[in-house]
C-alpha cells in the first residue's frame, strides 16, 4: 500500500539535539517541510556515513525551509553516547529523535520486527503533515543527501506550482512539463 498523502500520526518522542534532551510532536513539524530520515541503529557502519552526509547537506535543506529529523529505535541516552564517542555525530546539528517502542517506525511501516530496528527509509513530508514522496532501501544501501534535497525541492516546486510536473532529472531551474500539453519540447 503506497504512504503517499497518508497524514502523519500524531507522535510525541524524546529527542536529542545540540548536546540537550528535548521532546519532539508532531505539532513541531506542521507548518515547514520535513524529512524523516528512518536508520537501523546507532553505533553501525553504514548510518554515521548517511548522517555526516545529511549534516554536510543540512544547511542547503534549511535554507528551504525543511528540517531534518533523523531516527532509529534507539533511546535518546543512546544517541547522547554515540554522540560522545564519535567525532562524525558529533557534527550533527538536527534533531536526532528516539524511537525505542518503534511507534514511528511502525507508523512509517519501516519497522523490521524480528530485529527491532528499523528499515532505511526516508520520508518528505509537507507543511500539512503528509508525505509526498518516500525511499525504502535494504539495509545494506546508503542513501545521497543530495537526492533527497533535490527531491524536496521537487516536491516544493510542485506544490508551489500545481499545474507543472518535473520531469526525470530536473534540477531547480529547470524545465518542467504541463500536464495536457503537447509535451513534445516542452523541456
Amino acid at each position: 500500500m503506497s504512504m503517499i498523502h497518508k497524514e502523519v500520526s500524531d507522535f510525541s518522542v524524546d529527542a536529542f539535539q545540540g548536546n540537550a534532551f528535548k521532546t519532539v510532536t508532531r505539532a513541531d513539524i506542521l507548518g515547514k517541510w520535513s524529512v524523516f530520515f528512518f536508520y537501523p541503529a546507532d553505533f553501525t557502519f553504514v548510518c554515521p556515513t548517511e548522517l555526516e552526509d545529511l549534516q554536510n547537506r543540512y544547511n542547503d535543506f534549511r535554507a528551504i525551509g525543511c528540517e531534518i529529523y533523523s531516527i532509529s529505535c534507539d533511546t535518546h541516552f543512546v544517541h547522547k553516547a554515540w554522540h560522545d564517542i564519535s567525532r562524525t555525530i558529533q557534527k550533527i546539528q538536527f534533531p536526532m529523535l528516539a524511537d525505542p517502542t518503534g511507534v514511528l517506525a511502525r507508523d512509517f511501516e519501516v519497522m523490521i520486527e524480528e530485529s527491532g530496528v528499523a528499515e532505511r527509509g526516508d520520508f518528505i513530508i509537507n507543511p500539512e503533515g503528509k508525505i509526498v514522496a518516500y525511499e525504502v532501501l535494504a539495509g545494506n544501501v546508503g542513501r545521497n543527501a543530495g537526492e533527497i534535497l533535490r527531491r524536496v525541492q521537487a516536491s516544493q516546486f510542485v506544490a508551489e506550482h500545481g499545474d507543472q510536473v518535473c520531469p526525470a532529472q530536473w534540477q531547480p531551474g529547470g524545465g518542467t512539463l504541463k500536464p495536457g500539453l503537447d509535451l513534445v519540447g516542452q523541456l
